[in-house]
């Protein structure tokens, strides 16, 4: 692949060009100037600053604006990019947590998101015959794959030369021109989900697969035929759930609004619902149950005819989720019950392809999960146990583990609390996911009550020491009604019941 063209910087053109606050599409557009990838930048910054602990992985969340360059980096990326720190120390205070300016990142910009998605779940609710607008500005892309990566043929994408988005040009809206196929094929998208139960959605975002399935959600913005309408709600459902994974909330919001769009043209309400199911687990886990119930119940209520029984059970776990995260405890039982009565007749064989993950053990999972949500940890404790034991997934060993953590202090087990958090605070270090970070966040609050015993102490100390390898905990979705509800909308900070060491 010929080295790209090296560009001059101009600050001044940038400054007109660009808004306050893209330090991390500033790092982008000096790195493609050179040419250079992001492992080359690293190896850059490394060599000049004597310090070798800069990877390509820390490139790429200050390039995606997950993290932004203390000092004594932002010092020596202005040495090896040749350009005036103070331009890039400008850009790095407006990035920085708190800022105002309703960006992707931040509780603004997820808030208008949310209400996005509300107004299009009522419609889709509402009106079946009314397709829903796709209009809405998707996700930026991630940064091109250059030279010196790799470029490992992905199954079910059109093959191309190089770069596997070469071949497919993008105009100023993201709309790929003329092209005739999409990226990816339903084989390709199919198995880019399994190979979600492994990668982060950061890692996935800025691989070449993760660009392919983002080209192929933006064809959303086009017109493509309805035949390619369920690939596009498919593609654009699984970019929602890795940029959730990412913590980037207003995207994987923009992204479920894009799926559910496509999935109303082509006039498949399972899809549908399964896309307003996904971004209520979203709202629910990190701030907002009140919209989550919302979504997970226009979900139920659109589809539940036309839905097949295993999605008819998820739909229901998730209102059960939602509803014990607001306090509503009876709705909650109910529909763990509604569920439970759904499983028991799901035929796997006749499911849609892309829940081939729910089985009975995650059925299991989400069950104990909703139960020490309710404060029933007798009840959660052996079903979170065994959620446990599937090896080779992190991300969902760390996310129960957080959950079986608070089952053991509602129990008053310290020892075996703090046990569990250290050992899935360990796999959310493994994983890399900003899910699982934030899922760990409640979990080490209320251990962080019992400082003065030694399991405590032990725990606070690892959490100390794995904090630098953690990925950015995710905002919090506000809800402009202010306050969601009920006693248990946020995770008590306290202990509910005063544990004894043993």
């Amino acid at each position: 692949m010929p080295r790209p063209e090296h560009h001059p910087y101009d600050p001044a053109a940038h400054r007109t060009a660009t808004a306050p606050g893209s330090l991390g599409e500033l790092l982008t557009e000096l790195r493609l100037a050179r040419g250079w990838s992001q492992l080359r930048v690293a190896e850059q910054l490394c060599a000049a600053s004597g310090v070798p602990t800069v990877s390509r992985h820390e490139v790429s969340r200050w390039e995606r604006r997950q993290r932004v360059p203390g000092e004594f980096w932002l010092c020596w990326l202005a040495a090896v990019f040749e350009v005036p720190v103070e331009d890039l120390a400008v850009a790095a205070a407006a990035s920085r947590p708190g800022r105002a300016d309703g960006g992707d990142g931040g509780a603004p910009g997820a808030t208008r998101a949310r209400q996005e998605l509300l107004a299009s779940a009522h419609v889709w609710l509402s009106d079946p015959d009314s397709p829903i607008g796709l209009t809405a500005t998707f996700p930026a892309e991630p940064t091109p794959h250059l030279a010196g990566e790799s470029t490992a043929r992905i199954p079910g994408t059109v093959a191309t030369d190089g770069d596997p988005t070469a071949g497919i040009p993008l105009d100023a809206t993201g709309i790929p021109p003329e092209a005739t196929e999409l990226p990816l094929d339903a084989a390709g998208i199919g198995g880019l989900r399994r190979l979600d139960d492994l990668v982060c959605g950061e890692d996935l975002l800025s691989s070449p697969a993760g660009r392919l399935t983002l080209v192929t959600a933006r064809r959303a913005t086009g017109r493509p035929e309805r035949r390619t309408l369920p690939l596009v709600a498919e593609a654009a459902q699984l970019a929602g759930w890795w940029h959730a994974d990412a913590g980037d909330l207003g995207s994987a919001l923009r992204a479920y609004r894009l799926a559910l769009a496509a999935a109303a043209r082509a006039g498949d309400r399972s899809l549908g619902a399964h896309v307003l199911g996904s971004a209520s687990h979203l709202l629910s886990s990190f701030g907002d149950p009140r919209g989550g119930l919302l979504l997970a119940r226009t979900g139920y209520l659109g589809a539940r005819r036309a839905a097949p029984a295993g999605l008819r059970a998820l739909l229901l776990h998730r209102i059960a989720f939602a509803a014990a995260r607001c306090g509503r405890r009876r709705p909650a039982y109910a529909a763990l019950t509604a569920a439970e009565r759904a499983a028991d007749r799901r035929q796997p064989p006749r499911e849609p392809g892309w829940l081939y993950w729910l089985d009975e053990a995650e059925l299991a999972a989400m069950t104990g999960r909703c139960l020490a949500a309710l404060h029933r940890p007798l009840r959660a404790e052996p079903l979170l146990v065994a959620a446990l034991t599937r090896p080779g997934q992190p991300r969902r060993s760390a996310v129960y583990g957080a959950w079986l953590a608070r089952a053991y202090l509602d129990l008053g087990e310290l020892d075996q609390a703090a046990e569990v958090a250290d050992a899935a605070l360990l796999d959310a270090v493994r994983s890399g996911s900003a899910r699982a970070a934030t899922e760990l966040t409640g979990t080490g609050r209320r251990l962080a009550a019992y400082r003065t015993e030694p399991a405590g102490r032990r725990h606070a100390a690892l959490a100390g020491a794995a904090r630098r390898y953690l990925p950015a905990r995710m905002s919090v979705v506000a809800p402009t009604e202010g306050r969601t509800g009920g006693p248990a909308d946020q995770e008590k900070d306290a202990p509910a019941t005063r544990a004894r060491p043993s």
